[in-house]
């Protein structure tokens, strides 16, 4: 009789990727708490942005010293800078666009659809393969999205303010479709240390030139919780996640941690429920059963 064995490797870089979606996830919760203090979407972004940079620069340069052989010509980078843009700059202010809009639970569930959109997306620019596996624990994971939402999420109806928000969040998944479809290139050729803190870099200057152009109100203008919370955001929901993200992709690839991050929603679910009050069901808590054991599918190894 043939037996099911874990592959201890796929185990390991599953879990860091698990962790990195979770931490991910608190992003959207921390959102729409600063939110309640009349925060716009670009001046919040910049605050995540200027708190996580200097974790960004310092790690990418000890990274480099460390690493003195590595040889790069400039032209090189020039691919990064675009994945800097789409991936942490664009993604991101659609994402806190939409925020303002609907909940987080809602949020969540919108952006999940990127896992679908990076397989999609590969299947179209490279001609890949969507195995069996991937099929299976795509299915898995939609039913249980599609069980934890069938009481409704957040009583949200579908009036003018939702569609506007969901069209900036189904925006934000597709740019960071691209972005997770774009750096399972170069993050082996990078490195996901240099990589991550490149890309981080370049989003932050296109949020500061965006603030700039915008004429926002005075940064430093807003009470302390805000810049409490939005450091939080920095650490917790951004630098971590963003490592650990970029090492699950360099050791199982994109398309596997798309379907790790269909976990999202469901962390998402739990913490709104917690912090934010949002409502959660008997339906939501059987979802989640359903979306993990989609997840736990792709640790299995026959």
């Amino acid at each position: 009789m043939k037996t099911i064995t874990f592959d201890r490797e796929m185990v390991k870089a599953s879990l860091i990727g698990l962790l990195g979606i979770i931490l991910f996830s608190s992003k959207a919760v921390l959102v729409k708490y600063i939110y309640q203090f009349d925060v716009d979407a670009i001046s919040l972004l910049l605050m995540r942005l200027l708190f996580a940079l200097p974790f960004y620069v310092v790690i990418g340069l000890v990274h480099w010293r460390k690493n003195k052989n590595l040889k790069y010509k400039p032209v090189e980078f020039l691919p990064l800078v675009v994945l800097g843009i789409m991936g942490y700059y664009m993604a991101s202010f659609l994402d806190f666009t939409g925020l303002q809009y609907i909940s987080a639970s809602m949020e969540r569930l919108i952006l999940f659809v990127y896992p679908t959109l990076v397989l999609i997306l590969t299947r179209i620019v490279y001609k890949t393969i969507i195995t069996p596996q991937q099929l299976l624990a795509i299915l898995l994971t939609y039913t249980g999205i599609f069980i934890a939402f069938s009481q409704g999420a957040g009583g949200q109806k579908l009036d003018r303010q939702f569609l506007t928000g969901a069209l900036f969040i189904f925006s934000s998944a597709l740019t960071y479709a691209y972005y997770l479809m774009e750096s399972g290139r170069y993050i082996p050729k990078f490195g996901p240390v240099l990589f991550t803190s490149f890309a981080m870099v370049i989003s932050c200057i296109c949020v500061i030139v965006h603030y700039i152009i915008a004429g926002k109100p005075d940064v430093f203008s807003f009470p302390a919780p805000v810049y409490v919370s939005a450091l939080c955001m920095a650490v917790f929901s951004t630098v971590a996640p963003s490592f650990l993200i970029s090492e699950a992709i360099r050791r199982i690839g994109s398309s596997n941690l798309s379907i790790l991050g269909s976990f999202g929603p469901i962390a998402t679910i739990i913490l709104a429920y917690i912090f934010l009050n949002e409502t959660i069901t008997t339906a939501q808590m059987a979802g989640t059963a359903v979306v993990i054991s989609g997840v736990m599918i792709i640790n299995l190894k026959k």
